[in-house]
């Protein structure tokens, strides 16, 4: 059985027609079509319903569908094992991640896995919202904090500390809060929708209700009304230290309680095979992140 036939299954499936299927394989729509018929030829069953405007499985192609990722992943895991010494990381590797941890951390990183690993290929997609890694097509996404989707592999790579911050003008003009309970007389930075922040405080977690005058849809937009001096926010360490060695911020230290860490996880579609690809990157994020070991399935 060809691959690259089922590939252009599996790329449509997850795309929703066969024209963004030969986008991601690099492909003219045409020769996808011919791939896809050529399949169906071979299996003898129709895989998909195509019309004009809509594409979809057909209950022959929903069957067969597992067993069509299976052996790409396993042709994958075969030649990883036969070029591991030869190439070591190579391949396209599609990672997702939110805009300020890519900026921060994964793209300083880039250059030198590129330099190391000459036929390894990267496509970041820096997006804040939540990513679809399999009808996205990715390889692996990482993401900050508690994990809902059970049906997905995540490993912990690292921690992110959380610090409140203010700029100096901020804090000379409205004081500097001591507690939780002083929050509520200040300022507080939210993202959109957003009514609470959480605390650590005697071994538990507290959340409190925070309000302000200034929220925004992503960190950047908290970030910079927080240098401007609009209010106080709760962002990670790791996203502000420069600023904070500046001094065009200020940490805020609270007398009962402080900021919750958030775990970093890196989470893959499956576990059945991490490729060189995926190992390398990964421990890349690693030795920046310096983790606490931890291994999970996602929830």
């Amino acid at each position: 059985m060809d691959t690259d036939n089922v590939a252009v299954l599996l790329q449509a499936a997850a795309a929703g027609s066969l024209s963004a299927a030969a986008r991601r394989l690099g492909i003219t729509p045409m020769l996808a079509t011919r791939r896809l018929a050529a399949l169906e030829r071979e299996l003898g069953v129709r895989l998909l319903h195509r019309t004009t405007r809509s594409m979809s499985l057909t209950p022959e192609g929903e069957a067969f569908l597992p067993y069509a990722e299976s052996l790409l992943e396993s042709e994958a895991a075969g030649r990883a094992v036969l070029h591991r010494v030869e190439q070591g990381a190579a391949g396209l590797l599609r990672v997702s991640a939110s805009v300020m941890l890519a900026s921060k951390i994964i793209l300083p990183l880039i250059p030198g896995l590129l330099q190391a690993n000459p036929q390894l290929r990267i496509d970041l997609e820096m997006n804040d919202r939540v990513v679809d890694i399999i009808a996205s097509g990715s390889d692996l996404a990482i993401r900050i904090g508690p994990l809902r989707d059970n049906s997905l592999i995540a490993k912990r790579i690292g921690d992110s500390p959380r610090v409140l911050i203010a700029s100096p003008a901020y804090l000379e003009q409205h004081g500097t809060p001591g507690t939780m309970a002083d929050l509520a007389a200040h300022d507080c930075l939210l993202l959109s929708g957003s009514t609470h922040w959480t605390f650590q405080k005697d071994g538990r977690e507290q959340r409190i209700r925070v309000g302000g005058r200034f929220a925004a849809s992503n960190i950047e937009g908290l970030f910079s009304a927080c240098v401007q001096g609009v209010g106080i926010a709760m962002l990670a360490q790791w996203n502000v230290q420069n600023d904070l060695d500046a001094g065009r911020l200020l940490p805020i230290h609270l007398e009962d309680a402080e900021p919750v860490v958030q775990p970093i996880w890196a989470v893959y579609p499956s576990a059945r095979q991490v490729l060189p690809k995926l190992r390398v990157f990964v421990a890349a994020l690693e030795s920046v992140l310096k983790p606490q070991p931890q291994s999970s399935r996602a929830r």
